[in-house]
């Protein structure tokens, strides 16, 4: 007890000594150091640590780099030195307070808000030495992390559980609360625009009557309010100078409610002024001023300025967009360094109103030239393959559409992996002409699938399929499909070559041998064997549209009394000659998003060719693409969802005599033979009108088909991925017997919604429609809802 009680009394007797030292900046001579409350950590590691020299001259400025070197190793919560006399030597004691080791911690109650994300808040290391303020800075940055997710009645709570070994363990207790509601959105500083205009522009909105409008608060949504939307909001009605100054949320404790009080400053309304093109060479004024968007009324300044019937507001979005436009086009003109400058200036007019003066200051510079394209990455894949596809060619004026082309035919191939990197740019040594570098990543593309089928009049069945789109990477594709069942049989052997002979000219080969069992009275089982070839064109040397010549022989058997008696002979044979055009600009393929596919097709069949029957079949179709909008990056390859508007329209005539080539006419109804229409049974929309004994693979006759026919489709979807489709659709069309009977105003219509899938089995189509123009048998209206699928090679 003496001992102690004198190591207390020197410490607290050595306290003024120590600042008298530190006054005086005097020094002093150290005999030995003595350390005190060392259990975890070697006395002797402590005192290197200190590096205070013994019997050498120290000032306090030695213990402080003591004092501050300790702390550093995060071992020590306390860490106090102290000078002492003991028997006429001079004693330095080290006085530590060890932290205990944390040997876990734990978090609970996390449910409505992620654990995962409230876990990755806390910077602790489990085996080391416990940092109280680390821990406090984790129940900050929880506490923070809950309020940008609108819990601001959320209470973190740390609890220390010692252990008897010295050790200690956290657990990390969250009462979540509620998620705060704003019942109500306050808008102070406002006048040019109401409150409910402000509110219906945020995606911050209080709580109402509908489920949708709970109310949620997001910090990050604000965020984007305030910073974006909102000024938008008032920049297209030309306050420029609009800021939101201060948002508060007022939270009520008791009921989780919150206001939130927003304070704006609108600033002044500008109208558009003067406007002026300065720097520009390549183009002129006038192609210049189409893309300006304010619509001069009256030709002013430099000859694009002028006067306006009223006022005419500044819209900065409108005014960027414009610019980017001007951007745009000299990049396509290969002025790939050509700097279009948007400038502002905001002035005063003689009656006290507002307005701005606009101005695009252009910097051209050169024309950048594509000096070469190299292709990365493709180890399977041939790259004169890539090459075809790409429509940069080294020496031209580089241009931004070609380059979106070529990165958009590339990714159509089909043989990489998605989304494919955007291509890079790189400036050559006289920085003005560039090098362009597509990089790839090979993907497995043949592949055999085997299983089970199920199709609408097919029943149940299997295939067997091997596909091969990129034979030894020379992009040429040969299939084989084997579907069989109680009503089919179909073996289809198909060879196709983009470029016969590294040319411009494509081929492509096809057998097939079917049998299909019709489930009706007089078409009984068919079965056909013969081939068709085709050879491709570039019209004008163009890439997306092609002139294709086919020829079809095929030999068919009937196995029907009826339709022997009908059809006069033991081998019909049809002989057919086609003549088409195609052009095809779609992207994001076997899903387009944008683009647009036109086809005619012009065929006779026998007549001078031979064969049975002698007709003429004309056949248009027309699909058209456009983006609506996306979830993600709009960078070419970041791999956005994306909405897209489609529209398809379909039409065809046949004039003489078909003979037994019943099935070269149009059958509509289904999604599985003859031409697609959803809501309906296959076979069940005939020249007559709606047959609703059709079902499935049932037709009343042969007279069920048609001689002519339109469909047309309008459909919003949702592209997830190359692989997975939704989407909402409304069909229409009919039949007619004779093409002279065709009337578009008298169509059957069907609406729904749609799965489509590229799945390992094959592909896999879902579509859920309800056919509004259905009559029962007795010829009243009947509509309902109808199933079609499709699993299998059928797609």
């Amino acid at each position: 007890m003496r001992r102690i009680l004198w190591r207390a009394a020197a410490i607290l007797a050595a306290a003024p000594a120590v600042l008298a030292a530190q006054e005086a900046d005097v020094t002093t001579v150290v005999d030995s150091i003595e350390v005190l409350g060392a259990h975890r950590v070697p006395a002797a590691q402590i005192r290197s640590l200190a590096r205070i020299p013994l019997r050498q001259e120290i000032t306090y400025r030695d213990v402080q780099r003591a004092v501050e070197a300790l702390f550093a190793t995060g071992q020590f919560d306390d860490v106090r030195i102290s000078q002492g006399t003991v028997d006429g030597r001079q004693i330095l004691r080290i006085e530590v307070v060890e932290r205990p080791l944390l040997v876990r911690w734990t978090v609970r109650g996390a449910e409505k808000v992620s654990p995962r994300s409230v876990r990755g808040k806390i910077k602790l290391r489990e085996g080391r030495p416990f940092d109280r303020a680390a821990a406090h800075r984790a129940l900050a940055a929880i506490d923070s992390l809950y309020r940008r997710e609108g819990y601001y009645l959320a209470t973190p709570r740390l609890t220390e559980v010692p252990h008897a070994d010295g050790t200690i363990s956290l657990v990390f207790d969250i009462d979540e609360g509620r998620r705060v509601a704003i019942s109500q959105v306050v808008v102070e500083g406002n006048e040019a625009l109401d409150d409910g205009d402000i509110v219906g522009h945020m995606k911050t909105s209080p709580e109402g009557f509908w489920w949708f409008q709970r109310g949620e608060y997001n910090d990050d949504q604000l965020e984007r309010d305030v910073r974006e939307r909102l000024p938008e909001l008032y920049g297209a009605q030309g306050f420029i100078d609009f800021k939101v100054v201060r948002d508060t949320l007022l939270v009520n404790d008791a009921t989780g409610k919150g206001t939130l009080v927003l304070t704006v400053d609108e600033g002044e309304q500008y109208e558009v002024g003067r406007f002026e093109i300065i720097g520009n060479r390549q183009f002129s004024l006038e192609q210049l001023n189409r893309f300006y968007p304010f619509g001069v009324r009256q030709t002013g300044f430099l000859g694009l300025g002028g006067s306006r019937d009223g006022p005419a507001y500044f819209d900065e979005s409108k005014w960027l967009e414009a610019t980017q436009e001007v951007q745009t086009l000299y990049g396509n003109a290969g002025y790939l360094y050509a700097d279009v400058r948007p400038v502002m200036e905001r002035r005063t007019l003689e009656d006290g109103r507002r307005a701005v003066d606009l101005r695009w200051q252009i910097v051209e510079g050169s024309p950048a030239t594509l000096n070469k394209v190299e292709i990365v990455g493709n180890t399977v894949t041939h790259e004169s393959v890539i090459r075809r596809a790409i429509v940069l060619v080294p020496g031209d004026v580089f241009r931004q559409d070609a380059l979106i082309q070529s990165y958009r035919n590339v990714s159509n191939l089909g043989f990489f992996q998605q989304p494919l990197a955007i291509p890079e740019i790189k400036p050559t040594a006289n920085r003005v002409d560039v090098d362009v570098v597509f990089r790839v990543e090979e993907r497995r593309t043949g592949n055999i699938n085997f299983g089970a089928s199920v199709g609408q009049g097919t029943g149940v069945g299997g295939f067997i399929g091997l596909d091969e789109p990129n034979v030894l990477g020379r992009g040429k594709r040969v299939s084989l499909q084997w579907q069989f069942g109680r009503n089919i049989s179909d073996i289809n052997v198909t060879y196709s070559d983009p470029a016969i002979r590294g040319g411009l000219i494509s081929g492509s080969l096809n057998l097939h041998s079917t049998r299909l069992r019709f489930t009706v009275a007089d078409l009984g089982r068919i079965r056909t064997r013969g081939g068709s070839f085709q050879l491709g064109f570039p019209v004008l040397g163009s890439r997306f549209t092609r002139l294709l010549l086919s020829y079809t022989l095929e030999q068919s058997d009937f196995d029907s009394p009826s339709l022997q008696s009908r059809f006069v002979c033991a081998n019909c044979v049809l002989s057919s000659f086609g003549v088409s055009v195609v052009r095809d600009t779609r992207f994001d393929l076997p899903f387009a998003t944008g683009g647009a596919l036109h086809e005619i097709r012009i065929s006779q069949a026998g007549g001078p060719f031979g064969g049975s029957g002698d007709f003429r079949r004309a056949t248009f179709e027309g699909r058209w693409y456009a983006p609506l909008g996306q979830f993600g990056s709009d960078q070419p390859g970041a791999g956005a969802m994306k909405f897209v508007l489609g529209f398809t329209a379909k039409t065809g005539f046949i004039w003489g005599d078909p003979g037994p080539h019943f099935r070269q006419l149009f059958t509509l109804g289904g999604t599985q033979f003859g031409v697609p229409l959803r809501g309906y049974d296959e076979f069940s929309v005939t020249p007559e009108g709606f047959d609703p004994l059709a079902s499935g693979f049932r037709a009343n006759t042969v007279d069920a088909f048609g001689r002519a026919y339109l469909a047309m489709t309008g459909e919003i979807g949702l592209r997830i991925s190359q692989a997975l489709y939704l989407n909402t659709f409304l069909d229409a069309g009919n039949v007619w017997a004779r093409p002279g009977q065709f009337n578009p105003t008298r169509l059957f219509r069907g609406a729904g919604v749609g799965l489509s899938v590229l799945s390992p089995l094959g592909p896999l189509g879902l579509d859920y429609a309800y056919g509004f123009d259905r009559t029962d048998a007795n010829g009243e209206p009947a509509p309902r809802w109808k199933l079609h699928f499709k699993l299998g090679n059928f797609f």
